[in-house]
C-alpha cells in the first residue's frame, strides 16, 4: 500500500486514494490536489436521480454499469490527472473486471456533472475537455439553477438543452430519454 503524501507538490492517483480531508471532495489535475467544499442538498438531489434513472435503464436493457458521485478515474498518468464526476455510466465491454481497489485507468462513456452555486465556468469546461480528451463519449452538465442542461460530445459538437427539452442517451445509452425538468 503506498504513504499517505507527506507534503507539498505533485501528487500520485495512488497518494490521493489514501488521502482524507474530512468534509471536502478532493480531485487530482496534473499531479495538483483539487479541493472543495461538498455541494449542497439540490446537487445531491439531482445527481442521485438522474444516476438511479441512468441505472435502471441500463440495468433493464443490460447495457452496463452506473458509478455514483465521488467515484474517480484516472484519466492521464505522469502526472496523475484523477476525476469524479456526480454519475457515470460504463458499458459491460469497457467496464473493468473485476472492479479495481482504486481508481481505473479509463474514462466512462457518459458523464453527468450537477453544476453547484459556486462551480466557476472555467473549472467546469476543464474538467469536460479533460473527460472527453480522456475518452469519454458524451458528458451531461446539468445546471439546476438555470434550468438547463449542456450536452458535450467526443466530435466537439454541443447542445443546449432547456425545458421541455429530454436528455437522449444516443448510441452511448441507447434507447435512454428523460425529460430535462424530470430530473431538475
Amino acid at each position: 500500500m503506498p504513504e499517505p503524501p507527506t507534503g507539498a507538490g505533485i501528487l500520485t492517483a495512488d497518494e490521493l486514494l489514501y488521502l482524507h480531508l474530512p468534509d471536502r471532495q478532493t480531485e487530482l489535475v496534473r499531479g495538483n490536489l483539487i479541493v472543495r467544499e461538498l455541494p449542497g442538498y439540490r446537487h445531491g438531489a439531482v445527481a442521485s436521480e438522474i444516476a438511479r434513472l441512468i441505472a435502471n435503464h441500463a440495468h433493464d436493457h443490460g447495457l452496463g454499469i452506473v458509478v455514483a458521485a465521488k467515484t474517480g478515474f484516472k484519466l492521464f498518468a505522469n502526472p496523475d490527472t484523477v476525476r469524479a464526476a456526480d454519475a457515470a455510466f460504463l458499458s459491460y465491454d469497457r467496464a473493468p473486471a473485476p472492479p479495481p481497489v482504486g481508481y481505473p485507468s479509463l474514462a466512462p462513456d457518459l458523464v453527468v456533472e450537477v453544476l453547484s452555486p459556486n462551480d466557476r465556468a472555467g473549472e467546469v469546461q476543464s474538467k469536460v475537455s479533460d473527460w472527453l480528451n480522456a475518452g469519454s463519449r458524451v458528458v451531461w452538465v446539468l445546471d439546476p439553477g438555470r434550468r438547463r442542461g449542456i450536452i458535450y460530445r467526443a466530435d466537439g459538437s454541443v447542445d443546449l438543452l432547456e425545458e421541455p427539452d429530454a436528455l437522449s442517451g444516443e448510441d452511448v445509452l441507447p434507447g435512454f430519454s428523460c425529460p430535462l425538468a424530470d430530473v431538475l
